[in-house]
């Protein structure tokens, strides 16, 4: 996948940018979050927009566990062609997003001090 792609930011992003917040300032480093968004529109989503494959694809992943396997399978039924659910991690965070012909899809966004992706009713 190459050039420029046009770019959507799910509403979960928003809750995570919270999360993320919320999650830094119980951690005692609510500094930590300064800058993220300048980050993340300055740099990451333009880099993401000229390189759409920049992100690891993670369902290349081997999984863990037959929950996790079966969990991969699923989101490989979901993804059409030409689609892929790639991770990237810039900083401190994790990016999940999928990539498309057209365009990406911003699905989630973490510190990855925090546990997991939440996908439900998400895309």
């Amino acid at each position: 996948m190459g050039g420029s792609r046009r770019v959507r930011v799910a509403e979960n992003v928003g809750r995570n940018l919270d999360s993320i917040r919320e999650f830094l300032t119980d951690a005692g480093a609510p500094e930590l979050s300064e800058g993220l968004l300048d980050d993340l529109f300055e740099t990451v989503i333009p880099n993401l927009e000229a390189f759409p494959a920049l992100g690891f694809d993670f369902l290349a992943r081997r999984p863990g566990s037959r929950e996790t396997a079966a969990g991969a399978d699923r989101w490989r039924k979901r993804l059409g062609p030409g689609e892929s659910l790639r991770e990237h991690v810039f900083g401190e965070y994790l990016l999940l997003y999928v990539a498309r012909e057209e365009e990406l899809l911003l699905l989630a966004l973490r510190h990855h001090r925090q546990l997991s992706f939440d996908l439900r009713g998400h895309w």
